[in-house]
Formats: structure tokens, C-alpha cells, sequence
């Protein structure tokens, strides 16, 4: 901890905060950006979003009574500064470590916490429940915040939480946090929007006198407001020769503004805070703000792991392997895909980067479409490009697909569309912890009629799924695979071939017990029966099941007859997935063996390493040891 911080270490709560003059303002924000880079740079975690929204942390703090008065952060990447504000400065080494503080807001961790945030888009609508709850409760003088941002607007929940705000009686106010980025750069209309919109200084001078004047003369009521304000509305639009956005849903627009200026920014929270009806504060901010290296490359900065502050170098990771990660065969593959086949296109809700979709983008920059924070939109959008016989690669991370579930469903699969469903990021991802976790796709995809659901182990596992869900008759093609790397090809030039669809492999042949694995954790398996002792211990088959959906039956039926003792491994939940889909045929087909399913117990599992959570959820070569040895033969 940096010593000369002498405001910030004097600040454990906000109510420390607002006890400063506003004179002080400038030099907490400028110790609480420093304390950011300072703690990231050994503690990995998403720097540029909260370096942008230092100035607006302090003043929402300042100007509002938390925690009575709520604010609900969007995009809980923007709200390092928020934790360490509300008692949370000396537990920030622990940030996304098991047993230390989660990376996005939760109110399960701070009542400073309004609502949870590790998913785009809900601030508003969580608002508006929170602000509707406390006029039903006839809760006095609470103010309730909205900060949306970093990419956030442009997914469709914002904008029906906007609806229903500007019909609702309610007296919200939004925060616009306009960075023009999200990770990647913003895309869109949208964006281009909120770069370019003005406010005329005349209009709203005019607009405040004449509303003086109104109310002294009984002219206007809080009855008649929606009137009024639609007349106001289109005033401006007169005097500013430009309509603007949110006005148009009858919500009181403001900005934009200088989000880096605190005490520009107190007076307008304090100027507008007690104002009726709903209203949007728009603030200009830039992502990575107060550190030069990441104010020049947003994207890289925005999670960039550990640094050196002086040189702004990044630290390398430390390669065990020259193997490549997932989502660089993806990328790959999928450019040598469209080399051949002029129908490939590629679709991302904001990930480019991420995904490794920014290869193809290089490649094929006319047939690549990013769509932003959208993701209900993408498999809709590669839904339609499907049905004029365009193939789509569309690639989502796993714990964001939950988001387009009913397009899968509807858009997709009712129409038995032929479009390949790339979820990345799939089972536990770490440090993100459990709004990240890639747990439940397994789960909720293996109902849906018609689907094929492959899981790779390895790199040539993918390259040859992709070729496969590339063919004609492949249908809606899902392919999960983790975040991190894989184990790599032995012939790097072996070409790739089609895989039929629900045929898995014998890896080991046992006589004992059967295990039945999807995908990298088979080399988990393949490590646990190295560690059996070589006395005493049951000999043990192991299949690789390549397929969820549809299911090997001939590996299935030889395992029914043979086995009485079966273990499933999957990097996902148990209800419902893979070891669920193993018990169901078992059944159903009159074999009754005991089965032992490892994976993702019946809760949200914290933050940590990959091993860390492995170890705890059973799914590491130890445990899986440790459960052979246990059973009952």
C-alpha cells in the first residue's frame, strides 16, 4: 500500500468520504487511481474500466447517502473504486482469489452492493425493481443510481429497462458512462450515437426560467409532467437541430459532461439528485484514464494481468508448453475454413479479441460482423444469414449464451437452420468466479431437439469438430471448449477430417470400472489411473465421449453390460448434464450399474484458480484417484 495516501487510508467508509471539503476531492481521486494501478499491477484483475470511472465513483459517493442510497453498478468492471471506498481498501490484494473479494459487485459481499454485476445490460431494470420497491415501501428520500456503461448500452435489456422506466412513476436517475469502448472497440449505431450527441446550453437555461415562471403561475403540475416534457423535448430539438434519444423515451437528458472532472460532477449529481421523474446524466470518460499506457491501448489494458508501472510492460505468463490456447485454434482454423469455403462468415457480441475472431476479421473483414453486447441478437442475426445459406460461425462465451437461450431454441433449432454455436470460456474460468462460470451449457442445451453437441479434448479435437460442423447435413452445430490451453496436435500437418457425429473413443482398456469423460479432463482421467497404486487398485477403462448429444450408444451398451461400476467426468454441472445424459440411457435401456458423477456440485462456485476450483469441485487427478480407490467392486 502506498504510504502517501494519507486521504484514501483515512476513507473506510463513504460516510469518511463526505466528511472531506470539496477541495479535497481532486487529490482522493488521484490517490485512488494510483492505489488501482499500484494493486493490479501485482494483483491481475480488470484495470481500464475502473481507471475511467474514479472521478464518478468519488462523486456518487460523495453526493449520495450510501449505502441507504443505492447504486447499482453495470459492467462490474467499472467498480474497483467502488469497493475500495466501502470498506474494502485492505482486503484488495485478495481481489479474485479464493476467499478473498470478488471482482464485481455482489451484495452477498458489501451492503454497499446494490445489486450483482457480471453481466451487461441489467442496471437499469435492477434500478428501476429498487426505486419501484421503495415507493411501495414508503421509504423517504432514497435515491437510487443506475451507472450503465463500458459497452453495456447496447444490449437489448437496457433499452426495455428505459421503456419501462419512462412509463413508470419513478425518480431514477441514470448514468451514461460513454468510454466508447466496451472491450473491444463499441460498434453500432448506437455508439456512434453517444460520441456525437450535443446539448444546447441555451435550451436548457430557456427551459429551467420558463419552467420557474410556469410553476409560480400554477401553469404545470407533476400531474401534466409527461406533457410538458414531451413539449420540452421537442423545444430542444428545435434549438438544437438534433432529436435526442432518450428524451424520446420521456426521460430528462443531461450532458453530455466531462466524467473526469469530480467536481464538475458533484454539482450536477447534486444539482439534479432530488429532481422528479426519471432522468439520464450523460458523462464522457476515457477507458484507462491516468495511465498513459492504457489510455493508448484500451483493449490490451483491459485486463492485461501483471505490469510494471514504470515501463508499462506487461508480465509474460510463465509457458509450461508451446501449446496453443482454444481460442487461437479456433481463430485459426476458422480462417483456413473460410479460405475454402466462401459461405463461412463469423459472428461476436463484443469479443473479437477474446475469441480470436479479430484472425478471420483480418482476414475477412467483409465477413465478420461484431454486434457488440448482444447476444440474442448474434444467434438471431446468424439465424437469418443461415436461412439464405450463408454458414455462420458464431461465437459466444458460454456463461453469455445463457443470454440467447430462447433464439437457440426458437431462431435456430425449431427451424433446423445449419449454423455452428461456439461457446468459449466453457466450465470454470477462475478469477471471474461464478457470474463467468461456463457451468450450465451442457445442461440446458441437451434438451433441445435436433442439436449436435460436441466437446473437445484437444487441439485436433477442435480443428476436426469445426470441419465437421462446416458440412452440409451438420445442423445446429454446438462445439464447447475451455478458456487456457490445449494439449497440441502430435502431426501438425495431418489434415483435417469429419467426425461422425456421436461416436466416441476407447482410451484404456479395465475390467473393473468404466470412466466416461468429455473433454480436456480426460487427460485428469488418464493422470488418475497413472496414480493408482499398483497393488490393490481396480483396473479401470476410459472412454472419451467426444459427444454429449448424440450420445455413443455402442460405447454405452458395452459399458452397460460390462461394467458395474462407472464414473462420469464432465467440467460442468452434474443436474442435467453430461453424467445426467449417462444415467438417463442406463436406465432407460435396463442396465443398472452404480454411477459416480464428478463434476460441478448443486451451488455457484466461487472464485479462484482453475486447479484451486478444480480441487474443490472433485475434478482434479487426486480426487478422481481417490473415488476409483473408494469403489465398491
Amino acid at each position: 500500500m502506498n504510504n502517501q495516501n494519507e486521504l484514501l487510508n483515512a476513507i473506510d467508509t463513504p460516510q469518511d468520504l463526505r466528511a472531506l471539503k470539496p477541495e479535497d476531492l481532486r487529490e482522493v481521486c488521484s490517490e485512488l487511481r494510483q492505489f488501482i494501478i499500484d494493486e493490479l499491477s501485482r494483483t491481475p484483475g480488470h484495470l481500464g474500466a475502473s481507471l475511467g470511472t474514479v472521478e464518478l465513483t468519488v462523486a456518487l459517493h460523495y453526493v449520495f447517502n450510501t449505502p441507504y442510497d443505492r447504486i447499482v453498478w453495470d459492467v462490474g468492471h467499472q467498480a474497483y473504486g467502488h469497493k475500495i471506498l466501502t470498506g474494502r481498501r485492505d482486503m484488495f490484494g485478495g481481489l479474485r482469489k479464493m476467499g478473498g473479494i470478488s471482482g464485481f459487485p455482489n451484495p452477498a459481499e458489501s451492503e454497499y452492493d446494490a445489486f450483482i454485476a457480471g453481466h451487461a445490460s441489467n442496471s437499469i431494470s435492477a434500478a428501476l425493481g429498487i426505486a419501484t420497491a421503495s415507493e411501495l415501501k414508503h421509504e423517504k428520500n432514497r435515491h437510487v443510481v443506475a451507472v450503465i456503461g463500458d459497452g453495456a448500452m447496447t444490449g437489448g435489456l437496457a433499452y426495455e429497462g428505459l421503456n419501462n422506466a419512462s412509463v413508470n412513476p419513478n425518480n431514477l436517475l441514470i448514468i451514461l458512462n460513454d468510454n466508447d469502448m466496451a472491450i473491444d472497440h463499441n460498434v453500432g449505431g448506437i455508439s456512434r450515437y453517444l460520441v456525437d450527441i450535443t446539448t444546447s446550453q441555451t435550451y436548457n437555461k430557456v427551459r429551467y426560467e420558463m419552467y420557474r415562471m410556469m410553476r409560480r403561475v400554477n401553469l404545470i403540475s407533476e400531474d401534466r409532467r409527461e406533457n410538458i416534457l414531451r413539449f420540452n423535448n421537442s423545444l430542444k430539438a428545435l434549438i438544437s437541430k438534433q432529436h435526442n434519444l432518450f428524451e424520446g423515451f420521456s426521460i430528462r437528458y443531461f450532458g453530455p459532461t466531462d466524467g473526469h472532472d469530480v467536481l464538475n460532477l458533484v454539482q450536477k449529481l447534486n444539482d439534479i439528485k432530488d429532481m422528479k421523474g426519471p432522468k439520464l446524466l450523460h458523462i464522457k470518460t476515457q477507458k484507462g484514464h491516468g495511465y498513459s499506457p492504457a489510455e493508448k491501448s484500451a483493449t490490451e489494458w483491459h485486463a492485461p494481468g501483471r505490469f510494471d508501472i514504470e515501463t508499462g510492460q506487461r508480465v509474460a505468463e510463465t509457458r509450461q508448453t508451446t501449446s496453443l490456447c482454444f481460442n487461437d485454434v479456433f481463430g485459426d482454423t476458422l480462417v483456413e475454413l473460410a479460405e475454402k469455403d466462401e459461405r463461412i462468415t463469423g459472428i461476436t457480441p463484443a469479443m473479437p479479441t477474446g475469441c480470436s475472431m479479430y484472425k478471420m476479421m483480418k482476414r475477412f473483414p467483409e465477413r465478420v460482423f461484431d454486434v457488440g453486447i448482444a447476444e440474442g441478437h448474434a444467434v438471431t442475426f446468424s439465424a437469418g444469414l443461415a436461412m439464405e445459406g450463408v454458414l455462420p460461425f458464431c461465437n459466444i462465451y458460454s456463461t453469455f449464451m445463457q443470454r440467447a437461450y430462447d433464439e437457440v431454441i426458437h431462431d435456430a433449432a425449431l427451424q433446423k437452420l445449419h449454423l455452428v454455436l461456439c461457446l468459449d470460456r466453457a466450465g470454470l474460468v477462475g478469477e471471474d468466479g461464478p457470474t463467468h462460470h461456463g457451468v450450465f451449457d451442457l445442461a440446458y442445451m441437451r434438451p433441445i431437439p435436433g442439436l449436435t453437441i460436441a466437446v473437445p479434448s484437444n487441439e485436433e479435437d477442435l480443428r476436426n469438430m469445426m470441419f465437421t460442423a462446416s458440412r452440409d447435413d451438420a445442423g445446429v452445430f454446438v462445439i464447447r471448449y475451455p478458456r487456457g490451453r490445449c494439449e497440441p496436435m502430435e502431426d501438425k500437418t495431418a489434415p483435417m477430417r469429419v467426425l461422425p457425429a456421436g461416436k466416441g473413443r476407447k482410451l484404456r482398456e479395465g475390467r473393473d470400472v468404466a470412466v466416461l469423460s468429455v473433454g480436456p479432463l480426460r487427460y485428469e482421467v488418464a493422470k488418475a489411473i497413472d496414480m493408482l497404486p499398483a497393488e490393490d487398485a481396480p483396473s479401470v477403462a476410459h472412454y472419451d465421449m467426444l459427444f454429449v448429444k448424440p450420445l455413443d450408444e455402442e460405447i454405452l451398451h458395452e459399458v452397460g453390460r460390462r461394467f458395474k461400476r462407472i464414473i462420469t467426468v464432465e467440467d460442468g454441472v452434474r443436474t442435467g448434464g453430461f453424467g445426467s445424459a449417462i444415467c438417463e440411457f442406463m436406465t432407460e435401456q435396463g442396465y443398472s450399474p452404480r454411477i459416480e458423477r464428478i463434476g460441478v456440485p448443486d451451488r455457484f462456485i466461487e472464485h479462484g484458480s482453475v486447479g484451486e476450483l478444480h480441487a474443490l469441485c472433485g475434478m482434479n487427478a487426486e480426487k478422481i484417484t481417490e473415488i476409483i480407490m473408494n469403489c465398491e467392486l
